[in-house]
């Protein structure tokens, strides 16, 4: 492992560096968040585009300490295109149809680079075969990437929250890729967890900086390519189940919100205060409790993760199934199928 301290030091330092620049740069181009509904914790305009120091932290990092090779240039190029979808968001506003437009150009060109899931393994069968998913391999990965990059999206509304997961779950896939002797994919991850350590001084609470859509669509992008390329191209019996676990704090807000908006009739793309922080936020902690129990959260699903990984058996999926069941059960405690009466739209 120690052969990844230093470029996770060079990005934290990069990151770290980048932010009191960008955040000059977002107050001079007008990328300001002004709070205009309750749903914004926040009560004063704030600066956005913080993900623009993550993103630079990255890139430099990568050109550094990783060969450019047709992987690692579609991942660069899909993160650029994100970026410039973030950063028109939080200065203008976008669409949610032309975001997910240049989410999904941003997808092909990884699957162009050859960043796609191309099987899943059956863990059911007795010498584990392949499930080789041919014409469905293209809308499979693009579902997968679409949907982790608006989960991290989804995510980020207390100080520090988004960059905080992201991390931790950067550092969960960077322990599994290592596990499974990925050395590219492991510096990679680890280069995401330290762009995000470098930007969570300036972004926890209280917060100096948002990453904004800049930031939450990058991260949520770059944790998707790396869980194809790292895990779900392994052949591992939980190859599947492993970045569902240590993404499993967005998933599970994020497929939670999709059936509280259905069950109530609502379009599954309105804004509501049913997210699991406003559930801790109502339980009466305060920001900065609400942001750690997630962390904590967050590192639980990571650490399972790898202790799944390590175990590669029919029995570490059956220990995955209980993870699931019991978190359904705990977003039932905290009445996450239900909808607040102070809903609104964003």
């Amino acid at each position: 492992m120690e052969n990844y301290i230093i470029p996770i030091i060079v990005a934290i330092i990069i990151s770290l560096v980048s932010t009191p620049l960008v955040k000059k740069l977002a107050v001079r181009v007008g990328a300001i968040d002004v709070p205009k509904d309750e749903r914004r914790i926040h009560k004063k305009p704030m600066p956005l585009m913080g993900g623009l120091a993550i993103y630079i932290a990255i890139v430099i990092a990568a050109l550094i300490f990783l060969p450019l090779n047709d992987t690692l240039i579609s991942i660069l190029v899909g993160a650029t295109i994100i970026l410039v979808s973030g950063i028109i968001d939080d200065i203008k506003g976008l669409s949610p149809k032309l975001k997910l437009v240049f989410q999904i150009i941003a997808g092909l060109v990884l699957i162009y680079g050859g960043v796609k899931v191309d099987f899943i393994t059956n863990p059911f069968s007795k010498d584990y075969a392949l499930l080789y998913l041919n014409g469905l391999s293209i809308p499979i990965t693009l579902f997968w990437i679409v949907g982790i990059t608006n989960t991290i999206n989804l995510i980020d509304g207390l100080d520090g929250l988004a960059s905080g997961v992201a991390m931790i779950s950067a550092l969960s896939l960077m322990l599994v890729a290592e596990k499974f002797g990925q050395e590219e994919v492991t510096i990679l991850s680890a280069l995401v967890a330290g762009a995000c350590l470098g930007f969570i001084p300036y972004n926890f609470n209280p917060a100096k900086i948002f990453m904004g859509d800049t930031g939450a669509l990058l991260l949520g992008f770059m944790l998707a390519a790396i869980s194809i390329e790292g895990v779900m191209k392994s052949v591992a019996t939980i190859a599947i189940v492993v970045p569902i676990l240590i993404l499993g704090v967005p998933i599970f807000d994020t497929t939670f919100a999709i059936f509280r908006r259905l069950l109530s009739g609502r379009s599954i793309a309105e804004a509501d205060k049913g997210h699991l922080h406003h559930r801790l936020l109502d339980k009466g902690f305060s920001q900065r409790q609400t942001v750690l129990i997630l962390y904590g959260l967050s590192a639980v699903f990571g650490i399972f993760a790898v202790i799944v990984a390590k175990a590669n058996s029919k029995q570490a999926v059956y220990m995955s199934v209980l993870l699931f069941l019991a978190a359904i059960l705990f977003a039932f405690k905290l009445g996450m199928f239900t909808n607040k009466k102070n809903t609104n739209k964003k």
